[in-house]
């Protein structure tokens, strides 16, 4: 069953829809953006630290990409991403330059998803 909150955040993903390799997934209550089989960003509108762009990468990449894009900083909880909050004043530039990046295939964007566990696997025998 389709969620029934709407993300005002999610036209930041529009911008993928013409990528042969998009999808779109929901993921802990935001709408995540995979480009080549890759989860590149994930955007949300709810409580801080979940109200803005999470930029999916590894704390090897943060230093040059907040170097590039200076109001990314580490995300409080998943420190092994970077984020801007949308309260922030830069947030559609920030979003703009992100997005950009990814759809240039910057090699400092994007992180392979852990495979699901399968529900068999997860149920005690």
């Amino acid at each position: 069953m389709p969620s029934t909150v709407r993300n005002s955040l999610a036209w930041i993903l529009d911008a993928f829809e013409r990528a042969p390799t998009y999808v779109r997934k929901r993921m802990f209550g935001c709408d995540a953006a995979y480009i080549d089989g890759l989860l590149c960003i994930a955007v949300g509108e709810r409580e801080e630290p979940w109200n803005g762009m999470l930029v999916c990468t590894s704390q090897e990449h943060h230093a040059a990409l907040m170097e590039e894009v200076p109001a990314l900083q580490p995300h409080p909880i998943i420190g092994k991403w970077l984020y801007v909050s949308q309260n922030d004043p830069a947030f559609e530039t920030v979003v703009q330059q992100v997005v950009s990046l990814v759809l240039a295939h910057d090699p400092r964007i994007g992180v392979e998803p852990k495979p699901k566990r399968s529900r068999k696997a997860a149920l005690p025998s």
